[in-house]
């Protein structure tokens, strides 16, 4: 029962007293919990990622082997591609539990050893800036989305626009590889993505409240984490190219 004082301006938003947006119609608390599970796991995948990326970059020796050999490079684009494998087994298994959990471990590890490769030859003032300004963006985007599901406001509309956009990305990167433009058309690439990747935190988000059922946890963790981990690889990129 959630009585009178369920409704109450006074009351605790995230004690369940209080609708995410108008209109709701399954239990604050339930969703509530939902969202607090995403959470936990995201800063898990996060904080893992950190851990990896860390060693990868301190221990000079794997980038060294990586790169200076045909089997260190054979393995070097094994790891690069893994992420991309493992997703697909993922969205098959994300409701089945534990093996969803093993494969999401196994895209966590993946990815993290990708992003300590990239780290690996960057300046650590440039990874700090570009970590700085990730959790300023992520953490104010999560907010605004909340306060302005509140406020009756969807942005499910994004969804078509953000997926053309990252089409566009996908055909302007293999023009980058194909004919290099420069350190401009590096920046500007980098740029657009991010606030790509930016619309793609409002949009999961707004799924997180509103459309995700309970047992797609997985799956929304994994969408919050490749958007967040896009948007400091492209703000590495920009920093990166501007200070060289």
């Amino acid at each position: 029962m959630w009585k009178n004082a369920g409704y109450s301006k006074a009351g605790d938003l995230e004690s369940g007293t209080q609708p995410l947006y108008p209109g709701m119609l399954e239990s604050p608390d339930l969703r509530w919990a939902f969202i607090r599970k995403i959470y936990f796991i995201l800063s898990v995948q996060l904080a893992l990622t950190v851990a990896v990326a860390s060693v990868v970059v301190s221990v000079d020796a794997i980038p060294q082997f990586l790169l200076s050999s045909n089997a260190g490079l054979a393995v070097y684009f094994f790891i690069i591609l893994l992420p991309i494998l493992t997703l697909c087994p993922l969205s098959c298994y994300r409701q089945h539990h534990p093996v969803n959990l093993l494969l999401l471990g196994l895209f966590t590890v993946s990815m993290s050893f990708a992003i300590g490769m990239t780290c690996a030859f960057t300046s650590g003032k440039v990874i700090l800036e570009a970590a700085i300004l990730t959790a300023v963006v992520v953490i104010s985007l999560t907010l605004y989305t909340f306060w302005a599901a509140r406020r009756g406001h969807d942005f499910s509309f994004l969804g078509p626009f953000l997926f053309a956009a990252i089409m566009i990305l996908v055909v302007f990167s293999f023009i980058q590889i194909l004919f290099p433009l420069g350190k401009i058309s590096v920046m500007i690439y980098g740029g657009v993505a991010a606030i790509i990747f930016a619309g793609y935190i409002v949009y999961d988000t707004d799924n997180l409240i509103k459309r995700y059922t309970y047992d797609e946890y997985i799956w929304a963790a994994v969408s919050l984490y490749i958007d967040i981990v896009n948007l400091f690889l492209n703000l590495l990129t920009i920093l990166r190219a501007s200070s060289n």
